[in-house]
């Protein structure tokens, strides 16, 4: 199976997994919040696309973030109703939302990238101009798609607790302030990774072998670029439907840079305070004092939420099913 992707709880209980319908109606989210200059002139990139080629569609607009997963609901309602195709139209934070309600319909599902990295979309080869990916969109071949779950919380590209949810929130702020740009969040990053950092204890189990880790972040990864760019040789391990886990030990600031430029030259798995592995199953647990309920801040593509330990990663019992564009080489009508 493929790898990238993810999924909600009731997720073990569906259906069995029959390819779903791809020629129905298009019921497009379309964050207007999403990428640099926002989602106004990708609207009208997507509706001239559509409109020239005969397609029906009905584009479902989201003003603000907290609406995102509203929206998808009613964009799956409809597409039921129809035997249609939901498509996201945003970021990975948006397209992880609308994959959420997508997964556990079965239905078929169509990215249409608008963010500032846009990691899911550029692993699959969808285009980043919204016009191409619309219309790559319409001769897209339907490919089952590996989900990654945190506690049956869905995510396509990470997860992560630790120092990187903490960079999320920090790269979001700064964006409020200075504008959604890609300078901004590198900037943003460093900043927050040359600020002190707490350590985290974990008591960590996988493949049957129970550790303790101090690390100051623990990162899962679905997205073969994602850790293919910064040198993580397991990558290719998402291709047997396994996920792949990175911890960063405790490190001073100065280090902790060390490991950034590490990574920006793909050299990050050959760092040694970076342990990474894959697996199918990790269970996540941090070690605090005896009979203290414990919530962890989780990031999961980009955005942040509070979950209770013990943590467990996994992959996804169904797979997403994905509208990918054709390879170059390949007719239409293979």
């Amino acid at each position: 199976m493929p790898g990238h992707a993810g999924a909600p709880s009731s997720t073990t209980g569906s259906a069995p997994f029959s390819r779903p319908a791809t020629d129905g109606p298009l019921y497009i989210v379309l964050n207007l919040r999403s990428g640099e200059h926002g989602g106004s002139p990708a609207r009208h990139a997507i509706e001239g696309v559509l409109s020239e080629a005969g397609r029906r569609f009905e584009l479902l607009p989201v003003h603000k973030g907290s609406q995102v997963a509203a929206v998808a609901a009613r964009a799956v309602a409809r597409a039921r109703e129809q035997g249609g195709v939901v498509v996201a139209a945003g970021g990975d934070g948006t397209i992880n939302c609308v994959a959420q309600a997508v997964l556990d319909a079965g239905l078929a599902f169509g990215v249409l990238p608008q963010g500032t990295f846009n990691y899911f979309g550029r692993a699959h080869s969808i285009p980043l101009d919204a016009a191409a990916a619309t219309r790559a969109l319409l001769s897209a071949r339907l490919e089952p798609t590996q989900v990654g779950l945190v506690n049956d919380r869905l995510f396509l590209v990470n997860a992560s607790l630790g120092l990187y949810p903490k960079l999320l929130e920090d790269r979001e702020a700064y964006k409020r302030q200075y504008g959604r740009r890609r300078w901004v969040a590198l900037w943003s990053g460093l900043v927050t990774l040359l600020r002190h950092h707490r350590r985290m204890l974990l008591r960590i189990e996988y493949e049957g072998l129970p550790r303790l880790v101090e690390s100051s972040t623990l990162f899962i990864g679905n997205n073969s670029l994602q850790l293919e760019q910064v040198g993580i040789a397991e990558a290719e391990s998402l291709e047997q439907g396994r996920l792949v886990g990175l911890s960063v030990k405790p490190v001073s600031r100065w280090a902790m840079l060390g490991l950034v430029l590490r990574g920006a030259v793909g050299r990050l798995g050959e760092a040694e305070n970076v342990l990474s592995f894959d697996f199918r199953r990790l269970e996540v647990q941090p070690v605090v004092a005896p009979g203290r309920k414990v919530r962890v801040k989780v990031a999961t593509d980009g955005e942040t939420a509070w979950m209770h330990a013990p943590l467990t990663f996994r992959v996804a019992p169904r797979p997403l099913w994905l509208l990918k564009p054709l390879p170059p080489e390949v007719p239409p009508s293979a």
